[in-house]
């Protein structure tokens, strides 16, 4: 059983079939169900952001494992297969892995180094489990995965030099509008999830004087307003129905809704504005464009001005300094977690040596007392400490040089595997502290990865 990570992103996919694969929270409840129904399929874990969608599974089968994702996706998507292998790709066991570490730590991220996505994949991670979709494989992986997001966060200086999708997104906002700051104006802000969440605390420490905020459950709006004023901002809430009118009132709008339809229309605009649309499938009709005065700055406006290197912060000195020490990081937890999984894999071979030894010597001295009957009890259990005393120590050289040679990533030989695990000393190279010479033979575990999928190579060891 390995991981499969099949996924579609910003980097491999254009934003319309982003967002035709893009999965609401009962979507993702539903499917995250379905995947782990498939034959192959035994763990199932879905990250949708309005970057992305990837769904982790465990599979006993690679290639059938990989065509239960495409039918499942083709089904809650309507994207047909044929179309969906141009722009998926495919990353199993240990690349699987290494994708997730670097997607929560930001170094796949539109904006290099953002926060927002680890609390995204600690979200998915949260609901699947819930769910009930994952089990120890993808458990193990996604806490692996945001023990290295955390490093990164804490130990270089990636979140100087990124930011989030909104602050980038904000930032836009106000090269449009001219404007350093936002004092004096009013902000419009739909939604009172994360990404509304984050726009209002962005807008707020960016000057606004006022915010009016907006959600379909009032009460949230309402929570979301009484911590822009704990903050110092003042805020007021409007019905969701009241948008419209709303918008008439303010300088710039905000929505992250993750709406079936649109929040925002071009009739809904009475004036000039700025419209920032976070939400994946969009909240704001492009025909707002159309009009005069207005500047509607959405997900694909983004994708367009982040495709420019000079303009994404993870390319500056600064941020080209901390994405190497996070690559660096990156490759000490996929050494890590590898040969932790490597040990965890022959667990169960070890396990079952030891049951078998403990029955053949069961077995053995139920035959010494049938054919020597006169011993006494006394004699018998004398005899039966000394027969396991036997077993475990033979046993105890194999047990611990398995669980070593799991661990270590570099290829062993037959004849190296035996002079370690039966403790014999030919050959031995007191440089490597391994037996034997070059490394042939028996090949440490594979990691796979592609772009599409008319193919697979295989990924050698180097980062």
């Amino acid at each position: 059983m390995s991981v499969l990570v099949v996924g579609m992103s910003h980097r491999s996919a254009p934003v319309a079939l982003l967002e035709r694969l893009s999965m609401d929270d009962a979507v993702q409840n539903e499917a995250g169900e379905v995947f782990t129904q498939q034959p192959s399929l035994s763990e199932a874990m879905i990250i949708s952001t309005c970057n992305r969608l990837e769904v982790y599974a465990v599979t006993n089968a690679f290639h059938t494992g990989v065509n239960d994702v495409l039918r499942v996706l083709e089904r809650f998507s309507g994207v047909d297969v044929a179309e969906l292998r141009g722009y998926l790709y495919v990353r199993y066991a240990d690349a699987a892995a290494e994708h997730l570490m670097r997607v929560a730590s930001g170094l796949d991220s539109m904006v290099v180094g953002e926060q927002q996505i680890i609390g995204q994949v600690r979200a998915a991670y949260q609901d699947a489990a819930e769910r009930g979709t994952i089990g120890p494989a993808l458990h193990a992986l996604a806490q692996s995965a945001l023990h290295t997001g955390k490093r990164i966060h804490t130990e270089t200086a990636i979140d100087d030099a990124g930011a989030s999708m909104v602050t980038f997104a904000l930032d836009e906002a106000m090269k449009a509008m001219g404007a350093d700051t936002l004092e004096g104006k009013t902000a419009l802000v739909l939604g009172a999830g994360a990404m509304s969440s984050l726009a209002a605390t962005n807008l707020g420490k960016r000057g606004v004087s006022l915010l009016i905020l907006a959600n379909r459950t009032r009460s949230r709006a309402e929570r979301l307003a009484e911590h822009a004023r704990e903050a110092g901002v003042a805020a007021e809430v409007v019905d969701f129905s009241a948008r419209a009118g709303a918008l008439s009132r303010v300088d710039i709008a905000v929505s992250a809704t993750a709406s079936d339809g649109f929040t925002l229309t071009a009739e809904d605009i009475s004036g000039p504005t700025t419209l920032v649309d976070l939400s994946l499938p969009r909240d704001i009709d492009d025909a707002v464009e159309n009009l005069d005065g207005v500047t509607l700055i959405n997900i694909e406006a983004l994708h367009a001005k982040l495709a420019d290197g000079d303009v994404n912060p993870g390319s500056t000195e600064e941020g080209s300094m901390a994405r190497r020490r996070a690559e660096e990081i990156v490759a000490q937890e996929i050494a890590n977690f590898s040969g932790e999984q490597r040990v965890r894999d022959v667990a169960p071979m070890v396990k079952q040596l030891r049951v078998n030894a403990s029955q053949t010597a069961k077995a053995e001295l139920d035959r010494l007392r049938s054919r020597l009957p006169q011993l006494d009890e006394d004699e018998f259990e004398e005899v039966s400490r000394t027969v396991k005393r036997v077993v475990d120590k033979l046993l105890h050289q194999p047990t611990v040089k398995i669980k070593e040679l799991a661990a270590s990533p570099d290829e062993v030989s037959y004849e190296i595997a035996i002079e370690e695990l039966f403790g014999l000393t030919g050959g031995k190279d007191t440089t490597t502290g391994l037996a034997g010479g070059d490394a042939t033979g028996i090949k440490s575990a594979g990691r796979f990865e592609k772009n599409s999928l008319s193919g697979f190579c295989e990924k050698g060891n180097e980062q």
